[in-house]
Parts: C-alpha cells; sequence; structure tokens
C-alpha cells in the first residue's frame, strides 16, 4: 500500500480568530445547498454531521442552517427513515467506497435522490430547534419549524416503531455505521463472527487513500461491514422480521439518549407550530426510563449497548455511555454514577476519550477506538449543563477548543497528547466551535 506523505502543520497562528477561522472552514465545504463533512474523505452529504453542522451555521447564517437540514430531509424516504449519505450527482462515484451503486437495489427512495440505505444518530429536531432559538428573523424561523414538524416526526416515529426491534421502547441500530462510532470495540465481537462466517475483504478502500490506514479501521471490520449492508440492502432495506437472521441488532445508549433529547426538542416544536406537545413530552420521559432499565450496567455504573439478539448488554465502557446524561427521566443514581466517570482514570483528563483509557482495546488515534472527537465531546458537555455540571462541562469545554487552536478543525484529535488526526478542515469540528463559543 502506497504511503502517504506527511500532512502538513494544521496548527492555527497564535491570534486566529476561531470563529472566523470555523467560518472559514463550513465556507470551503459548502456544497450551495449542504456542507460535506470534508472535501476529499467525506465528499457527500452525512445526516448527523449535517444536524451538528446547522446548529454551528444557526449561530452565524441563519438561512444556511435552514437549508442544510431542508436539503437532508429532502431525501427522506417514504417510510420516515433518514439515509446517513445523500449522494452528490456532480462528485465522481468512484470518490466515496461504498458509493450510490452499492446502496442502490432495493432502495425505495425518492425520485432522482441517491442515497444509502441505513440511518444515524436522530440529532435533527434538535438541530432545527436551534436554529429557531438562535434565529435573528424568527418569522422565516417559525415558518421553517412548520415545514420540519412532520418530517421529524415521521423520522421518530420510523425510529420507535419499525426499529423497536427489542419490545422495549428503544430504537435499535442495525449496522456499526448506524451508530456514527462505526468501530466502536464494543462492535468487535459482531465484527468477529461475521468474519469468521466468510465476509470477503474488500479490495476497494478510498479512504485509506486521504488518512493513514494506523488511524482507520482494518480490513477484517469493512468486511463486515459491508457484508451486514450487502445483507439489508438485499432484503430491500425492510426491518420485518429482520431478528434472529441478521449478524447486527443493537440497542445502542447514544442513538436513544439523542434520540429522547431530540424528541424533547419535538414538543418545543410543537408548542410554536401548534401542534400537541404533551406526547412528545411523554416520548421522551418514556425513552430515558428505558435506557436505565436496558443499557445502564450496574457493575460499570455506565450505559452500555444491549445485543437485541442475545438479549445481553456488551460491557465496554465507552464515551457512548455517558451521552444519556443528555436524556431526560434517567433516574438521579444513573446519572451520578454517570457523572463520576468523568473524574476516574478512564475519562479524566483535557480531552475526552472515546474509549475507557484502562480497556485493553484503547488506540489514542484509531478511529472510534480512543481518539477524542468534537461531537461527542459537545454532547456530554449538553448533557452536563442539563445537570448544572458546569465545572466539568467548562472543563471539557477549554480542553476541546485548546486542541483547535493547536492543532486546527481537525476529524479528531489523540486524546492523550492533543495531537490531530483523521482528516483537516472537517465540518462538525468547526460548527460546533461556534457553538462552544457562542
Amino acid at each position: 500500500m502506497e504511503t502517504l506523505p506527511a500532512a502538513p502543520s494544521t496548527a492555527l497562528p497564535v491570534g486566529t480568530d476561531l470563529v472566523a477561522a470555523a467560518r472559514s472552514v463550513l465556507a470551503g465545504n459548502w456544497r450551495g445547498r449542504h456542507t460535506v463533512p470534508s472535501a476529499r474523505l467525506y465528499p457527500h452529504q452525512w445526516s448527523w454531521d449535517s444536524a451538528f453542522i446547522a446548529i454551528g451555521l444557526a449561530h452565524v447564517d441563519q438561512h444556511r442552517a435552514q437549508l442544510e437540514l431542508a436539503t437532508l430531509f429532502g431525501a427522506q424516504w417514504r417510510d420516515g427513515r433518514v439515509p446517513h449519505i445523500v449522494f452528490d450527482p456532480d462528485t465522481p462515484a468512484d470518490a466515496y467506497f461504498p458509493g450510490p451503486r452499492f446502496w442502490a437495489p432495493g432502495a425505495p427512495v425518492l425520485p432522482r435522490r441517491a442515497t444509502s440505505g441505513i440511518v444515524q444518530p436522530p440529532v435533527h429536531a434538535q438541530a432545527a430547534w436551534e436554529i429557531y432559538r438562535r434565529a435573528g428573523d424568527r418569522a422565516a424561523a417559525a415558518d421553517f419549524l412548520r415545514r420540519m414538524y412532520e418530517p421529524l416526526c415521521a423520522w421518530h416515529d420510523y425510529l420507535l416503531t419499525a426499529r423497536d426491534l427489542g419490545g422495549a421502547g428503544l430504537a435499535a441500530i442495525v449496522h456499526p455505521w448506524e451508530s456514527g462510532m462505526d468501530n466502536n470495540p464494543a462492535w468487535d465481537p459482531a465484527v468477529a463472527a461475521i468474519c469468521a462466517a466468510g465476509a470477503a475483504v474488500p479490495t476497494t478502500r478510498a479512504d485509506l487513500r486521504h488518512v493513514p490506514a494506523t488511524q482507520r479501521p482494518g480490513d477484517a471490520d469493512y468486511a463486515a461491514y459491508l457484508d451486514l449492508a450487502t445483507r439489508y440492502r438485499d432484503r430491500g432495506y425492510a426491518d420485518v422480521d429482520l431478528l434472529p437472521g441478521h449478524g447486527f441488532v443493537v440497542e445502542d445508549p447514544l442513538f436513544n439518549a439523542v434520540l429522547a433529547w431530540s424528541e424533547e426538542a419535538l414538543a418545543r416544536i410543537a408548542a410554536v407550530v401548534g401542534a400537541n406537545s404533551c406526547w412528545h413530552t411523554e416520548r421522551a420521559t418514556a425513552l430515558g426510563a428505558a435506557l436505565a432499565e436496558r443499557l445502564f450496567d450496574p457493575d460499570l455504573g455506565l450505559f452500555v449497548p444491549r445485543d437485541v439478539r442475545s438479549d445481553r448488554r456488551i460491557p465496554v465502557p465507552g464515551v457512548a455511555g455517558l451521552v444519556p446524561l443528555l436524556a431526560p427521566g434517567v433516574p438521579a443514581d444513573a446519572v451520578a454514577r454517570t457523572r463520576a466517570h468523568l473524574d476516574g482514570p478512564g475519562f479524566a483528563g483535557a480531552l475526552l476519550p472515546t474509549l475507557d483509557r484502562t480497556s485493553p482495546d484503547y488506540d489514542p488515534q484509531r478511529y472510534w477506538r480512543g481518539p477524542s472527537w468534537a461531537n461527542t465531546t459537545w454532547l456530554v458537555i449538553r448533557g452536563l449543563r442539563r445537570h448544572r455540571d458546569y465545572a466539568r462541562a467548562e472543563a471539557l469545554r477549554a480542553g476541546l477548543l485548546d486542541a483547535v487552536r493547536a492543532e486546527g478543525f481537525r476529524e479528531y484529535y489523540d486524546a492523550d497528547t492533543g495531537a490531530g488526526a483523521g482528516t483537516t478542515e472537517f465540518s462538525w469540528t468547526a460548527a460546533l466551535v461556534l457553538d462552544l463559543l457562542a
């Protein structure tokens, strides 16, 4: 494999105006109706990226923030799902793998919109609310909420009905990519089983043209990812009767905590547009209670995923286990024990790692197996603020901003040294810096 040249320094000059620098990144990644996460590595529109991007844009460009979400939801499927990638027809087909031709068979998408068939964490209602909350033109923002309300309801309804595969009131993910945290060590047993069953190692890895292999998922991980996606695609992306044959069905704490939090946002949106907000509040609280019942591990004192196929928790302590601090309805004891992890050896420090540092699988630079990401840090900061834990929230905020000043707007950062890793000029890092500085 060809060795990539050494990456140039991405450190920001001393005295750089972070707001101006972040806006410059987002301007460079704008494609007219949406923002790409990264010009080279991720040249299409990604679902939860666009939600985070809209949250940042809400501070500086209301129209563009609204357009970001509206463009994404323009590719919403008839069953309500919001696909994790909306492909740009003006981008070469081989710029990203797997591309639109891989996902196409069986996909009941809207006309002329090529998308993937899986989803990502549902941050979108919260993003829509943030746009309204920050709006300079409140009338235009209210009109935007009226247009977005039904699509957002359909999105949540899909997750809470078709994806309640465990029957306990939580949404299940059916592919590691749906978690947003692709090669989380919690997925290793499922990945190993799929590979043992003969999943073929991919011959195409477009990502390795841009980022060192040491910072990306391995070939075996990709073999499992493609096998799962192929199986789901070939059954027409149907969720009915998915168990027990599908090799990956998981209730994830980050995904469901974000869903509960966004359901709260839908209650606020409903109040603005004249809809019934009570049932959104009730669903949000029920999700928090189900999170505590199904995903809180009393031995670890942390939220963990549950394998729906075996009906067992997966005891891997990761940053996703801290995100339920966002959710309503979580018992006080679970909140207290979760927050305490931020003072222990696994998660304490200037930067918040993806995985508990004491885990044998911890790797501070490999994709989702240790590095610190702006979006997961931001979600935990929001969760801490919910519980008025302002000191811990401010420490995480300061640590992330220091890393950005030192290394630029990177995809992620070495959780021990702060060194930038992954791709550069990353959109959600820039967007969430805008929010953290507001």
